[in-house]
Parts: C-alpha cells; structure tokens; sequence
C-alpha cells in the first residue's frame, strides 16, 4: 500500500518474467490505492504484456466490483482483439471473457458465442480433473458448480 503509482508502473514494466509478473500484479496492485489508475492506464498500453495486467485487473474487477464497467463495449474488444492478440494479453483477455460469462449471466450466452467463435485455448492441455480455460467450458463448468 505504501508504494506510488509510479513505482508500481516501473515495477511492471521490469518485471518480464511471467510468474513475477502475475505475483506482483495478484499480490502487490491490487492492494494498492492506485489499482484502478494503473487498471486504466496498463489496460490501454501499447506493450501486450503491460495491457495484460491491465486486463487481468478487469477480469478481477468484472469478478468483484463490475459496477461502472461497460461489459458489452469489454466484450466488443475481446471479439475484436483476442484471436490475434499476444499470448500473454490472449490469455488475460480469455480470463476477462470467462469471467464476464461465469458472473453475468446476461450477457453469458454472448461471451460463450464469442469463445465458440473464435476458439482461443479451444485445445490447451488441461490435464483431468482441472477445467478447461477454453472460455465456453470454463463458463460452463464454473456456472454449474454453483
């Protein structure tokens, strides 16, 4: 919490390594009080991995505090953007679909649409016993488990 929003943008942007990457951004921003400054700014960024976290801080929010979110204009860039999209932003912008499917369910059938569409992760190794994060089994299996 004591960090500036300068510094946890440097500290991204240095952090190239995936696994240090998701840990800051899981366990480092999204405490921080200027979370929802750098969710827009990282979000809108020119480097993929760096609107990456951006996007992982949407999918938290569409999760946990959607209000002020416009989830159809969300999904109108994942439709357009994530097929060609870098592997690391493809998976955060995959993360952010499955997420608006599993918690709002009007606008689920579209995020599923979107998915079968585009079939991103359609065939990631996913061993038994762990789902899919292919959108349209994820927001199934998740929605059925509740």
């Amino acid at each position: 919490k004591a960090f500036e929003r300068a510094e946890l943008d440097a500290m991204l942007r240095e952090a190239r390594t995936p696994k240090v990457h998701d840990w800051l951004v899981n366990y480092v921003v999204k405490k921080s009080p200027h979370v929802e400054e750098l969710r827009q700014a990282w979000f809108a960024d020119p480097d993929p991995v760096v609107a990456s976290a951006g996007w992982a801080l949407t999918a938290d929010r569409v999760a946990k505090k959607p209000d002020g979110l416009d989830l159809d204009k969300l999904l109108d860039v994942i439709e357009a953007e994530m097929k060609d999209a870098p592997d690391r932003l493809q998976w955060a912008m995959n993360h952010c679909l499955a997420q608006i499917g599993i918690e709002h369910a009007g606008h689920r059938a579209r995020a599923v649409a979107i998915g079968e569409r585009l079939e991103v992760l359609k065939d990631y190794p996913t061993p038994p016993n762990c789902t899919s994060p292919y959108a349209p089994v994820w927001i199934a299996e998740m929605v059925r488990r509740r």
